[in-house]
């Protein structure tokens, strides 16, 4: 059986003459005759019982054009979601994350992507990049959102947007009660700082300081944001951060932009593999770039 034999037989259905079926298939009438008597032979039934002024559904006739309504339609269907998702705007988009970007950056990416792409369902993986890196080859994400950036030679990495560094604080530290806290209050204060020189926030906050010729006097290292959120909230120093970090609300924090002579920021990036030909990634970089002009990122 095929497809088109199906609409051969509907159109004769629902016209209920050969003659107009033809022309509104645009076929001379022996052909279109043909294919029926070949339809009839394989269902081994017959579907049309011919009258003077056309031909009328048998029982297995009307039976079997509800099927042959229903298969059309859902080829039909079948054949837009393939061509949406040929254009990226349907599917599914395996997405990596990490880090602090998940508090502000990426919901608002993603809120924007999913407004442009009702269609197109978010997987959304979170996992350090080692992890990241590893799902990216095996073809388990296709993009990864973090701030670290991964210097291998088949992986194409772009900028998605810089954020302002700020100062948390404890709340009830006397450096909260400023609208913005110079750098050179921040002489004599403990810091809590990520332990892996290589972090970005561990960069930011040296640049910061040797800026203004001061050395961070670091009291505590963390391997995490999350947990240095939870030292500085018991008083155990003041830590510098990304802008996402103020959605994560931590009880005891307080967060205050920082007065220097330069502003430092931290960038957070998006990463795929070179070559890559997803027309959903295509469409979420297009998303990256629409927002970062937006935001006058660079």
């Amino acid at each position: 059986m095929e497809l088109r034999q199906l609409k051969y037989f509907v159109a004769v259905a629902e016209e209920r003459n050969f003659g107009r079926a033809a022309a509104r298939l645009h076929l001379s009438q022996p052909p279109l005759t043909r294919q029926i008597q070949m339809l009839e032979a394989e269902l081994g039934v017959q579907l049309f019982e011919r009258t003077p002024r056309g031909v009328e559904l048998t029982q297995a006739g009307e039976a079997f054009l509800q099927d042959a309504r229903s298969v059309r339609m859902l080829v039909g269907q079948s054949a837009e979601r393939a061509q949406k998702a040929g254009r990226g705007q349907a599917g599914t988009l395996d997405v990596g994350l990490y880090g602090t970007a998940m508090y502000e950056v990426l919901p608002q990416l993603f809120a924007r992507f999913r407004e442009e792409h009702p269609e197109v369902r978010l997987a959304l993986h979170h996992g350090p990049t080692p992890l990241q890196l590893t799902a990216l080859r095996q073809r388990r994400v296709v993009i990864v959102f973090e701030r670290m950036v991964p210097r291998e030679d088949d992986v194409a990495v772009e900028l998605v947007t810089r954020e302002p560094v700020l100062l948390a604080l404890p709340e009830a530290h006397p450096l909260a009660a400023l609208d913005e806290v110079p750098v050179e209050a921040l002489r004599d204060e403990p810091m809590v700082m990520p332990s892996s020189p290589s972090s970005q926030l561990h960069n930011a906050a040296q640049e910061l300081m040797l800026m203004h010729g001061l050395e961070p006097r670091v009291e505590h290292e963390v391997a995490d944001i999350v947990t240095g959120a939870l030292m500085v909230a018991i008083g155990l120093g003041v830590m510098l951060a990304p802008q996402s970090m103020r959605r994560l609300q931590m009880p005891g924090v307080v967060m205050r932009p920082v007065k220097a002579r330069h502003q430092v920021t931290m960038a957070l990036y998006c990463y795929h593999l070179k070559g890559e030909t997803s027309p959903l990634l295509d469409e979420m970089l297009a998303t990256v770039r629409r927002m970062r002009r937006s935001a006058g990122a660079g």
